[in-house]
């Protein structure tokens, strides 16, 4: 549901990471881009919002203000939301590199 609310925003370069046996606490990390703050902040209310109605509690949030990296708890996966420049200084991806799955540009 995440991979496909995204997609339908236009996010933009899309990983999932599968941390099941890697990691105690989430099962999977989420990193998308978005062209620019507005469109993070977009993605992440809507994102927000789906996984309220999809019965999936009120996950937790941070970095809404600014829309340079928002950062979604959603128990079970966790979802980095970036602006491109934040993406590539802070390069979340490298640290979990092995086994990474990039699903390419979104449709």
């Amino acid at each position: 549901m995440i991979l496909t609310r995204l997609d339908d925003d236009k996010a933009q370069d899309i990983v999932f990471i599968n941390l099941k046996y890697k990691s105690a606490f989430a099962d999977g990390l989420i990193i998308a881009s978005g062209r620019s703050h507005r469109h993070v902040g977009a993605m992440a209310d809507h994102l927000l919002r789906a996984l309220k109605e999809g019965g999936h509690g009120r996950a937790k949030v941070e970095g809404l203000p600014g829309c340079d990296w928002v950062l979604i708890d959603a128990g079970d996966v966790i979802v980095h939301l970036f602006r491109p420049e934040v993406r590539s200084f802070y390069n979340i991806e490298k640290i979990w590199s092995v086994d990474s799955g990039h699903l390419g540009p979104a449709h």
